[in-house]
C-alpha cells in the first residue's frame, strides 16, 4: 500500500512527533497544542497558501503517547486527509458563535487527563494563531487542566534538520542561485528597482520556486540605507549598489540569501566594503563549529569586519532558517543558544560604508560536525558589475 504522506514519507513526520513527545515527557506535559502554520506544516506536511487568510484558526494536538489529532475547519479536511494524519476532526468555519472552541476543548480533555498540563509555544519567535478571547474560552472549558510553555519542546526539535530537510533546502538555494546568475538579464542602469523586483520574482518562479514569499533589496549610490523598504521607481544609475535578497520556497522550505551588484562602476569604498564582508564570511566558514554559541557568530563576523577596517552594522548578523524565513537562534551578542550539528543558519554580516549607507552580505550554511557546509552558491569574491 503506498505511503499516504505529503512532502516526506510518513516516517519523517512520525520521527518528529516522537521527538516532541520525548521532550514533552521530560517537561511533564500531557499534550502539545500547535496553532502556527510552520509548526502544523512541520508536524504534518499540510502545505497550503490558505494560511494567508486569517479568518480561520487551525489546531494540531499531540498527546504524550499515540498519534496527533487535527482539529481544523472543514475546508481543509480533504488536504489534511492526504497527509499521514488519520484522526481529523472538523467544524464549519468561520463560526462567530463557536469557531472550533468546543471541539478543541473536548479534544484536549479527551487527550489530557484531569489536572494535566497542555504545552503551548509561548516564547520568542512563537505566536498564538487564534483569537485571544477564544483562547481564554478554551482555558475555561478544559477545567483543571492548564497551559504551560512548550517553546523548548518545539524549538530544540525543529532547529536540527534531517537529511531529507537539508536536501529540500539545498534545492531551494540552487533555484535562488540560478536566479541570481540571471540578474544581468534584467537589472542595470536605467532600470527601476521595482521593475527589478518583479523580474526577479518571475525568474525565481521560472527556475522552479513554488512561491517567492519574500523579496527585499535596495539600490543607492555606494550602498543603501536599509534592507526592508519597498522598491521605489527611481532609475538605477552608474555608481549605485544594487542588493537583492530572497526568501523563495520549494516544498515548504526557505532559502534566505542576498547578492550585491555595482551598477556601471564600483567605487573603491564599495569594493573595499564588499571585500571585507566576503572575507569576514570566509573566516566564519573556516572557524565555526558545533559547541559555539549563536553570539560567537556575531563576534566572528564583527571581528572579521573590524580587522579589515569596516564598521559592523548594529543588530543581528545571522539567524536560523527552515520552514520559516527566519528561525531561532539570532546571531546577536545576547543570544547564547548552543550551536549543534544539523542546524541550518545564515551568516549575514553588514558593514557601514558611509553616513546612511551600508552593504549586507548573506550566505546559507548547514553546520556539520567538522564545520559549515555551504547550501547557497558562494558569492563572487569580487563585487560584480552590471
Amino acid at each position: 500500500m503506498p505511503d499516504r504522506s505529503l512532502i516526506f514519507p510518513s516516517d519523517e513526520f512520525r520521527g518528529r512527533i516522537a521527538q516532541f513527545q520525548a521532550r514533552m515527557a521530560a517537561a511533564r506535559l500531557d499534550a502539545l497544542l500547535l496553532t502556527s502554520p510552520a509548526d502544523i506544516f512541520y508536524a504534518t506536511g499540510f502545505l497550503t497558501r490558505f494560511w494567508e487568510s486569517p479568518a480561520r484558526p487551525w489546531f494540531l494536538i499531540a498527546p504524550t503517547k499515540g498519534e496527533p489529532v487535527a482539529v481544523i475547519p472543514s475546508i481543509g479536511a480533504d488536504l489534511m486527509s492526504r497527509t499521514w494524519i488519520d484522526d481529523i476532526r472538523t467544524w464549519d468555519a468561520p463560526n462567530p458563535n463557536d469557531d472550533g472552541v468546543t471541539l478543541l476543548a473536548d479534544t484536549l480533555c479527551g487527550l489530557c487527563p484531569s489536572g494535566g498540563r497542555i504545552g503551548l509555544p509561548m516564547g520568542l519567535e512563537t505566536h498564538l494563531r487564534m483569537p485571544l478571547a477564544d483562547y481564554e474560552r478554551v482555558g475555561e472549558a478544559i477545567g483543571d487542566r492548564t497551559f504551560a510553555d512548550a517553546t523548548d519542546c518545539v524549538q530544540r526539535v525543529r532547529e536540527i534538520k534531517s537529511e531529507a530537510e537539508i536536501e529540500k533546502m539545498r534545492a531551494t538555494c540552487i533555484i535562488a542561485g540560478n536566479t541570481f546568475d540571471r540578474v544581468p538579464e534584467f537589472a542595470g542602469a536605467g532600470q527601476t528597482l521595482d521593475a527589478a523586483f518583479r523580474a526577479f520574482q518571475m525568474v525565481c518562479l521560472a527556475e522552479g520556486a513554488d512561491w517567492v514569499s519574500y523579496v527585499a533589496g535596495a539600490a543607492g549610490p555606494d550602498g543603501y540605507g536599509d534592507v526592508i523598504s519597498p522598491a521605489d521607481t527611481r532609475p538605477m544609475q552608474d555608481g549605485d549598489i544594487l542588493m537583492l535578497d530572497t526568501g523563495a520556497t520549494k516544498d515548504g522550505y526557505f532559502c534566505d540569501f542576498d547578492r550585491n551588484y555595482a551598477i556601471g562602476i564600483a567605487s573603491d569604498a564599495a569594493r573595499k566594503c564588499y571585500d571585507a564582508l566576503w572575507q569576514a564570511t570566509d573566516d566564519a566558514l573556516r572557524d565555526l563549529r558545533p559547541g559555539h554559541r549563536s553570539s560567537d557568530i556575531h563576534k566572528m563576523l564583527s571581528d572579521g569586519l573590524r580587522q579589515r577596517g569596516a564598521e559592523p552594522v548594529r543588530g543581528r548578523l545571522g539567524h536560523g532558517l527552515g520552514v520559516t524565513l527566519t528561525e531561532w537562534p539570532s546571531a546577536t551578542p545576547l543570544d547564547d543558544t548552543e550551536l549543534r550539528a544539523g542546524m541550518v543558519l545564515t551568516l549575514e554580516p553588514g558593514a557601514i560604508i558611509g553616513p546612511g549607507r551600508m552593504m549586507v552580505h548573506e550566505e546559507n550554511i548547514l553546520l556539520r560536525e567538522d564545520g559549515p557546509e555551504l547550501l547557497s552558491p558562494r558569492a563572487a569574491p569580487e563585487l560584480p558589475i552590471l
